[in-house]
């Protein structure tokens, strides 16, 4: 397995395309019950198959992540050959940018001294979908992008 199985709640969330996957193998609901009765090391191997394949897909249209941290930003742009990073650490006593209105101070106080922002650039260490899910693994979520490309206009101009 590439990726992790997914939970027993994405399974449910993904139900009409678990049917999908198992139908394009000639699957029906008749045998699918059948099988994770009497061979359920099979139904599992059919279930790794699927996390991989669903994983594979989102991770493919990912083109941002985000980790947020009570002190710190890490935004990441995800592109074909290299993964761009910007920190953003917030210096600053009793600061949590967990907390709305911690964040909403850093964003109407982005040039305050206490903030530091640092930019970067790498290659993939591995497969591009392997270094996401792994960034994905330590608490990074997929977003839209805004506040990164917020934040890169702030830094360039």
């Amino acid at each position: 397995m590439k990726y992790t199985k997914l939970s027993k709640e994405q399974f449910e969330e993904l139900n009409e395309e678990f049917s999908v996957f198992l139908a394009a193998q000639s699957i029906d609901v008749k045998e699918w019950t059948t099988i994770k009765k009497e061979q359920p090391e099979l139904a599992d191997k059919e279930m790794e198959v699927f996390s991989d394949f669903v994983w594979e897909k989102v991770l493919s249209k990912a083109n941002y992540l985000e980790h947020f941290s009570s002190d710190s930003l890490n935004l990441f742009k995800c592109t074909a050959d290299a993964i761009e990073r910007i920190v953003v650490k917030v210096n600053k006593e009793g600061i949590n940018l967990l907390e709305s209105k911690d964040f909403e101070w850093l964003l109407d106080n982005s040039k305050d001294p206490r903030i530091e922002y640092l930019k970067g650039k790498k290659a993939y260490h591995q497969e591009r979908n392997e270094d996401l899910f792994d960034l994905i693994q330590k608490g990074s979520v997929v977003s839209d992008g805004k506040l990164y490309e917020a934040i890169f206009k702030m830094l360039v101009a």
